[in-house]
């Protein structure tokens, strides 16, 4: 198997992930990933389809972000990795859709509206 890419995105975040046969060597942005994502359960959130898939040290994963915060680069590095499994597997397709790891989640910040202080946030209202 050569290398398999594809491409996730979350909020601002876009996340371009590349799968090839290895022993679980993992990068984002040229750095590990306990040092990009230092708190456990957001590395539990982007390892989510490859503990599904029951594939950690199958494969060498380099990801390149940018974009957003870190939970959007997290959610958009998990739909890129769950891209790439099926790419690689179209066996494992059912389970991960029965989490919902196929699904790209299109929520997005509301754009804040003229004369008001935020998206739907108006002036106090004063009677007299």
């Amino acid at each position: 198997m050569e290398m398999i890419n594809s491409v996730g995105r979350r909020k601002a975040a876009v996340a371009r992930v590349y799968i090839k046969n290895g022993n679980g060597n993992f990068t984002i942005n040229d750095r590990a990933l306990e040092l990009y994502f230092p708190v456990a359960t957001i590395r539990n959130k982007v390892l989510e389809p490859l503990v599904e898939t029951e594939s950690q040290n199958k494969f060498d994963i380099k990801v390149n972000v940018y974009g957003g915060g870190y939970k959007g680069q997290a959610e958009a590095i998990r739909l890129g990795i769950a891209r790439a499994l099926v790419k690689e597997n179209a066996d494992v397709k059912p389970a991960l859709k029965k989490k919902s790891l196929m699904t790209r989640d299109a929520r997005v910040v509301e754009r804040k509206k003229p004369g008001l202080k935020k998206a739907r946030k108006s002036d106090q209202f004063s009677k007299r």
